[in-house]
């Protein structure tokens, strides 16, 4: 039985399931799940993210973290972890920027946090000649040294609850199935100019409660990138990718990668109460103007000027404002006393 037919039978048999459950189930049943089986990235998949952009992007934070490690005292032994890291080109980049300052290179453990095992064979292959080790949540990982954690667009695919409001009462937006014996959200509602949805994220607060337990126990810093708000606010935004097309959430569980915007306050907040401190949220654009990015664009368009153009419209791509530069933002969860690259004022 495929995804969608197990589903309707069991909402068929035992009621609706939450946004939360569905999102879980679509992204990792080990049968059917979209990471469990075929993820798709880059340009012939489903979604194309920053690192496979441009190399500029994984180089700056490959820097970025070198600089943190040298604000953590310079320490021996340290951990240089990445959650939810793709195909390996971000680490990648980090790694070869990172060659500028060989001793953070040779302090460093390299940890992959990543559940997909068609993922990490794609991993492996792409930092052939390193030791890395991986594991398969935050929670997994040894507490016992400094960690430098770097995370992009890993906690968009973070489960969500939807609230909704409808005849002037709130009530859990749940996965059913219609007369017709397709998926369909529940409560249905008619007006064109659709409900007030509130989206929650328990996931988002337990990670940040988990980066704490790490981070406090030796110290480091957690950068977060991913596209999302810096301010409360409401609204439905519940998206499934497939083909580089947005396209219903309920269409083809399974085949799309499935994300929600992320809740910037929240997850700041949650750090901040286990003890953490939390930098301003910033913009792309922003954060990665402040790391160097134009000159860094500068200098591989001198070194390659039959890439000029292209490494342009890269640069346009990630600092844009109508292009990921505003939608995606930026966080450093960090040790107490810590200062963080591209956050000072």
């Amino acid at each position: 039985m495929s995804l969608r037919d197990r589903l309707t039978a069991a909402i068929a048999l035992s009621g609706p399931i939450s946004v939360a459950h569905y999102m879980t189930l679509c992204l990792h049943d080990p049968d059917d799940g979209y990471y469990a089986t075929a993820p798709r990235l880059g340009e012939t998949g489903d979604f194309v993210t920053a690192p496979l952009i441009s190399q500029m992007f994984g180089e700056l934070l490959g820097l970025w973290a070198a600089e943190v490690w040298e604000r953590l005292g310079a320490p021996p032994r340290a951990r240089l972890v990445e959650l939810g890291p793709g195909d390996g080109t971000m680490m990648r980049d980090v790694l070869r920027a990172a060659k500028a300052a060989p001793a953070f290179l040779a302090a460093c453990e390299i940890w992959l946090v990543e559940t997909s095992a068609p993922l990490r064979t794609r991993q492996g292959a792409a930092l052939e000649g390193y030791c890395v080790r991986w594991a398969a949540s935050l929670a997994d990982l040894p507490a016992d040294a400094p960690m430098i954690i770097l995370a992009n667009e890993f906690l968009d695919c973070l489960p969500i609850t939807q609230m909704i409001f409808v005849e002037g009462w709130w009530a859990e937006r749940r996965v059913g199935v219609d007369a017709k014996g397709d998926l369909a959200f529940v409560p249905a509602y008619e007006d064109e100019a659709g409900p007030m949805i509130h989206e929650h994220c328990v996931a988002l607060a337990e990670t940040a409660r988990t980066v704490a337990g790490l981070i406090g126990a030796a110290r480091g810093a957690a950068l977060f990138i991913d596209y999302g708000r810096d301010t409360p606010g409401y609204g439905d935004t519940l998206q499934a990718l497939r083909g580089h097309r947005n396209e219903h959430p309920l269409h083809h569980p399974g085949a799309a990668d499935l994300t929600a915007h992320v809740d910037f306050p929240t997850l700041a907040a949650a750090a901040e109460s286990a003890g953490l401190e939390a930098t301003a949220i910033l913009k792309q654009g922003d954060f990665l103007q402040r790391l160097g990015i134009k000159a860094r664009a500068a200098a591989l368009a001198r070194a390659r000027p039959d890439k000029s153009d292209q490494i342009g419209r890269q640069l346009e791509r990630l600092i844009a404002a109508d292009k990921m530069g505003d939608l995606f933002k930026v966080v450093c969860l960090h040790a107490p006393g810590l200062s963080a690259p591209g956050f000072e004022p």
